[in-house]
């Protein structure tokens, strides 16, 4: 849930980690392929639902990280991808799309995709922090972002995440492809009254395979768990063939991952291990931790020797740059869709809290942040797995879909390639959850889950923001009026 930062006259603020649990596919995967039965309150956003389509004249970014193809045909049949090429031959009978000016990618698979946000906070001081479930407007802002899979990385509702997953397979609500997480596997000192607190090694066993019973396909470890409570719930889920991840304060990185961990979160921001006096299964201060973080170098020796750490346990790493972003002084841009998405009472906070950020003096964030993003880019060099989220907590900044177009521009300027961004934001994803003959990339055979944007963001990456068309199993969503369906609800619904 969140990292309590406690910045100059700011309030705590969450940043919810993932303990991921992906489920192998044989475990309660999302539905894929086929064309779907769609109600009549799904059918109202769609565009297009023929079983025969062509998107011609497309410029095509497949998310195998190549360079992007010119005058693509595509060809979509009963939910899957059919031809790519050149010169494809297509039926009688097709709906043409014109691909003119526009360019096709994958769908985008959200790695720390939460389904809540933080509600305006009453007193963050007590524990009275609550994250109410965004159970109507998340699920259409992820597809309309271009979001068509999600891990949702942690959950305050798992019932709710559960039954939406249900709602949205069924086609009666709409929504991406949804890979579900357990309750947080927290130990003492949660922040939240929507956490169960762990009370041994036992409870972390039990809880885990009970969730698996229930349907979860992924679980996230907490601040607050012991490497007794982490090591066991690894285990339970490791044995019916589950990943866990983990947003970690109280045990270091390379701890972890000789735990046997398969996914940490956020990168070196909630990484302790180099924070003066660390004690065994004890979350330190985290703003001394961030201010520490700011004083070291991507090629210093702690880092080097973490990084060689990690790819030889093959311990995969989730960036969730928009999140932090937003407490980098004068950092964030004012995004118009994120603000009219807010509740009014949302954005007033939002904006009164992003106002005292711009300016705070001496602010350790500008140098930790720039080091994540050369620590995100030596990882990927050094061999590592870097996936890619948005992480919709801080103090509210942060939106489904728009956050997940955010992160792969800052992908890019944490020095990727656009095409590179962007097979971390899809293939990468789809690999790490064996998902990946389904989704992940544009290829004769899997499921056509793809995004049409206006532009070329293989060279202005930008253009990303640029959605004219989301496709989910062959169905093209119409990005416009599930935005508008979702405006001024953030926050309550």
């Amino acid at each position: 849930m969140r990292f309590p930062l406690k910045l100059r006259g700011v309030p705590a603020a969450p940043l919810f980690a993932l303990v991921t649990v992906c489920a192998a596919l044989a475990i309660a995967t999302p539905a894929t392929a086929a064309m779907p039965a769609l109600s009549p309150a799904v059918q109202a956003y769609v565009a297009h639902a023929q079983p025969l389509l062509a998107i011609t004249h497309v410029r095509v970014i497949d998310g195998h990280g190549a360079r992007a193809r010119e005058e693509q045909t595509v060809l979509l049949r009963d939910g899957r991808i059919a031809a790519v090429g050149s010169h494809v031959d297509v039926p009688e009978g097709a709906t043409f799309i014109d691909g003119s000016g526009q360019t096709l990618i994958p769908g985008l698979v959200g790695m720390h995709d939460h389904m809540f946000y933080p509600a305006p906070r009453v007193n963050p001081a007590a524990k009275e922090a609550i994250y109410p479930e965004q159970a109507s407007s998340f699920p259409k802002l992820y597809l309309a972002g271009g979001v068509t899979t999600i891990r949702t990385t942690g959950s305050t509702e798992p019932y709710t995440d559960l039954e939406l997953r249900k709602a949205i397979d069924a086609g009666r609500i709409p929504g991406p492809k949804m890979h579900t997480t357990g309750p947080y596997l927290e130990g003492k000192g949660s922040f939240t009254p929507q956490m169960h607190e762990l009370a041994d090694s036992t409870d972390a066993r039990n809880t885990v395979n009970y969730w698996i019973d229930e349907g979860a396909t992924s679980f996230k470890a907490y601040m607050h768990i012991t490497r007794a409570e982490l090591s066991a719930a690894i285990a339970a889920a490791h044995a019916r063939g589950i990943k866990v991840t983990g947003h970690l304060c109280s045990i270091g990185f390379a701890e972890a991952a000789d735990l046997g961990i398969d996914n940490l979160e956020h990168g070196l921001f909630v990484d302790t291990e180099f924070s003066a006096g660390k004690q065994p299964d004890v979350c330190p201060d985290t703003k001394a931790a961030v201010a520490h973080l700011a004083t070291l170098k991507v090629d210093g020796p702690e880092i080097r020797a973490l990084i060689k750490h990690l790819v030889a346990k093959h311990v995969a790493v989730t960036s969730t740059l928009p999140v932090f972003e937003t407490f980098v002084p004068g950092r964030a841009p004012q995004d118009a869709r994120v603000l009219d998405a807010m509740l009014p009472q949302a954005r007033v906070e939002y904006l009164k809290t992003r106002e005292r950020i711009a300016t705070m003096k001496d602010s350790p964030w500008p140098q930790a942040f720039q080091l994540e993003m050369a620590f995100e880019h030596a990882f990927v060099k050094a061999g590592g797995t870097l996936l890619a989220g948005l992480d919709p907590t801080g103090y509210g900044g942060v939106i489904a879909g728009y956050g997940d177009q955010r992160e792969v521009e800052l992908l890019v300027e944490a020095g990727f390639t656009p095409v590179e961004a962007i097979q971390i934001a899809t293939l990468n994803g789809a690999r790490f959850m064996g998902a990946d003959r389904e989704i992940g990339s544009i290829d004769v055979g899997k499921a056509a889950d793809l995004v049409l944007v206006r532009g070329n963001p293989a060279k202005h990456i930008k253009d990303i923001e640029n959605v004219t068309l989301v496709f989910k199993d062959g169905v093209a969503y119409d990005p416009a009026k599930l935005v508008k369906a979702s405006e001024g609800t953030v926050g309550l619904r």
